[in-house]
Formats: structure tokens, sequence, C-alpha cells
């Protein structure tokens, strides 16, 4: 795959220079692509003290040739917003949850471009029945997914779909998902013989404070209406990105393989039973060099071959790979719009890949 960076997201108003968001909703519309909402860190990284900042900018962007060119009239989303599931349809892009300063969200949105593009359409969709932040969505069809995700308190196993043509019957809960989970990739990919959906990686924050790291992928059956489960993942891995391609292969871009993040939990476990003042500190500290020495996440891609079970790594990013966002294909390309590079830390560049016409 040839990877480069197509793009950069604007710099902010106050702001010296592009920070990247985190959790952004993002997608192909009528051929342009929709950049929006997201959170960082603007005044300084968060065990520093450092608040989080939730954005509703809608940035729109366009092909020139071959070049991704952003316009110039810029748009607000109805609220700020991080870390919502979001998908691309032919009626627009669908985004459900997430959270903000007011906390977790159970609205759904879709938003169209009117106008050539001069004006920003925002419907309501029927409220999810359960508020989740970072769940994860696919579309088949005219068909919503939304599986997973952080709830107020625990993380959701619930499995719904949504008829984007019969939109007053709601959201239909589904067979619930084989574990609860977060941070997960869902794609939908089908074979000769029936139409799935996967469920891949993530991970669950347990009450204690340290999650559950998934390696493990499921496969619902939309014919017959249950899960199964499949080959593992070669490593655990949470909050990457993927898409199906071909006429059998699922693509993974990247991912948290969690061995920093475990660390750093179970540090922030041991500062909040440690009584010792000084004792803490020296762990406040201890977990403070951890995240500022954080050496990023996953470069791998790996190829799923659903009709073979069998994981294969394909290629690698040559760039800081980003998680918590998405991936979609626009025309022959791979597009993964900002995210979390480090801890902390977001990335301005929107990547871009050619896909190569051998993996199908």
């Amino acid at each position: 795959m040839q990877w480069k960076i197509a793009a950069e997201l604007p710099v902010a108003k106050n702001q010296s220079k592009s920070l990247g968001f985190a959790g952004p909703v993002a997608g192909i519309y009528q051929n342009k692509m929709i950049v929006a909402g997201g959170a960082n860190f603007p005044d300084a990284m968060p065990w520093l003290g450092g608040k989080k900042k939730y954005y509703d900018d809608v940035f729109v962007y366009v092909k020139i040739r071959s070049r991704i060119v952003l316009q110039k009239k810029q748009f607000k989303l109805p609220a700020t917003v991080a870390y919502a599931a979001s998908c691309s349809t032919s009626k627009g892009i669908v985004y459900a949850g997430g959270e903000n300063e007011q906390g977790i969200s159970n609205k759904v949105f879709l938003l169209q471009l009117a106008q050539n593009a001069s004006t920003l359409v925002v419907q309501n969709l029927p409220d999810l029945p359960v508020a989740v932040t970072n769940a994860s969505m696919t579309v088949h069809g005219n068909s919503i997914y939304i599986a997973g995700g952080e709830k107020a308190e625990g993380v959701s196993d619930m499995f719904f779909s949504l008829d984007m043509d019969h939109i007053a019957e709601g959201w239909k809960q589904l067979p619930l998902i084989p574990k609860p989970v977060s941070h997960a990739v869902l794609v939908f990919q089908k074979s000769k013989d029936h139409e799935s959906i996967f469920l891949i990686g993530g991970r669950r924050k347990n009450t204690n404070g340290i999650s559950n790291l998934y390696s493990s992928a499921f496969e619902f059956n939309l014919t017959k209406n249950q899960w199964a489960e499949k080959k593992s993942l070669p490593y655990t891995l949470s909050a990457g990105t993927g898409m199906a391609t071909g006429t059998h292969s699922i693509l993974l871009f990247g991912g948290d393989k969690g061995e920093t993040f475990h660390k750093v939990e179970m540090l922030i476990a041991a500062i909040n039973a440690e009584k010792d003042e000084l004792k803490k500190q020296q762990l406040v500290q201890q977990k403070n060099k951890l995240q500022m020495s954080h050496p990023g996440f996953c470069k791998e891609v790996l190829c799923y071959n659903i009709i073979t079970d069998e994981w294969t790594v394909v290629d690698s990013i040559p760039f800081d790979t980003p998680v918590t966002t998405v991936a979609f294909k626009w025309g022959n390309e791979v597009l993964i719009p900002s995210g979390e590079i480090k801890a902390g830390v977001r990335s301005p560049y929107i990547l871009s890949a050619k896909l190569n016409s051998d993996i199908k």
C-alpha cells in the first residue's frame, strides 16, 4: 500500500498549529469527505493538569485531481462530540452516542451536504436505547449496526440495528454480543453463501479500573441471526480502525496492543490505593514518565480472510499510526483522518493509502 499524508486539518482559533482530534466523526458523502467534532488537550497534557476540550467544527474536503483540498466554508455540529460511533451511508454520515462536557450521549444524527456543499443538513435519528461512547458502527445496505461501547457505568454488550428506510421503527435489539466491549472494530463483509458482521478486538474497563484487552474476533451471521467465535488476532488490539475490501477480506490498520495502556492503568490503581503521600507521589511521577515516553501505537496492517479464517500481516504504516478514529474508502484509497498517536497527542494529518489489488 502506498501511504502518504493526503491533507492536514486547519489550525483552530487561538492555536499556533493544528493539533488534530481524537474520536472525530468522519466519512464520505457525495464524493466529499467530512471530518467533524473530536477532542484534544489544547493547553497541556492530561497528566500535567490539561483539560480535555470537545469540538463541534465540521470540515469538508473535496478531491481536485489527485489532491484533497479543504473547502473554505465550514459548519457546526448540533453539539460538541467526540468518540461517537460513525459510518458513511448512501443517505449521509451517521454518528451515534459519544461524549462531551455534559457526559455520554444517546443521540443519533445524519449529516448531509446540500446545494453543492454550501449547506450542512443535520437530521435527528431515533435515540439509542442506551447512551454509549467508544461504541462501534458499520452499515449494510440501508441498515446501521452498532455494538458495545462504554456506558455511564460499565461496558455494553448490546447490539442494535436501525433500518434507514423505516426510521420510525427505531432501533431493533439484536442478539447480545459475546462479551461487553468498547473500542472494537465492526465491519460488514460477505462471502459467497452468507452475509456477516465481524466484531474484532477491543477492550473492557472493569470496576477496579483495570481493563481486559481482547484479541478475539466474532462473526454475526445475518441469515442465522447468531454469533460465532472466529480465529483470534495475533495480539490484543483496541481502538484501531478497519474496513472490508474485495470479496472476502477485512483490513485492520494499527491499534493499541495495550502494553503501555495496561501499565498506566495498574499504576493509577496503585495510586488510588496508596495511603502514604510520598509513595503516592512517586507512583504519580512513574505514571507521568510512562505516558510522556509513550511509544505510539501498532503500525501493522492485518488482513483477515473470512473464508480461510486466517490473519496475515500485509503492510506497515510508515507514519505515526492513529487510533480512536475511522478508516473508509474514497475511490481506490483508504483514508484515516486525525486520531490519537500517543497518550494525549493527536495527529493533524489525514493519511491515505492506495489499495493493492492483491488484497481481495
